[in-house]
């Protein structure tokens, strides 16, 4: 490049996280939830409303460096193809996202899921 030419300062954007979970809802002593935002919430809770689900999704969240292997988490005391069949309503959900590595799945719960998840929770003006 010749010294005479100057490059155009093009501005910085901000990264935008691609498909990062549901959009996170204001919390519930705010106001009240829109149909769409209860719709969208009530099937995250729905989800986690069996306990086998809840272990699983606990299991992956809590699992060391944020995901976890199916061969890892799936002693909770049903079959394999019943802890297959609660992984896919937990990413059907949105709560889970998976990454197949040749044989195995490995789950991972994303960050804005758990984030959104608690500040629908969370009392306004607490956080």
């Amino acid at each position: 490049m010749s010294p005479s030419k100057v490059l155009p300062v093009l501005p910085v954007l901000p990264l935008v996280e691609p498909d990062a979970g549901p959009p996170c809802c204001p919390p519930l002593s705010e106001r009240p939830l829109t149909a769409e935002e209860a719709e969208r919430t009530a099937v995250m809770f729905k989800a986690l409303g069996d306990p086998v689900r809840l272990r699983l999704f606990s299991a992956v969240a809590s699992h060391e460096g944020g995901e976890a292997c199916v061969c890892d988490i799936s002693d909770v005391g049903v079959s394999q193809p019943t802890v297959s069949h609660h992984l896919k309503k937990l990413k059907d959900a949105g709560l889970l996202s998976s990454e197949r590595r040749g044989t195995w799945v490995y789950y991972r719960v994303e960050p804005a899921v758990l984030a959104a998840m608690g500040a629908l929770l969370t009392r306004a003006g607490a956080a």
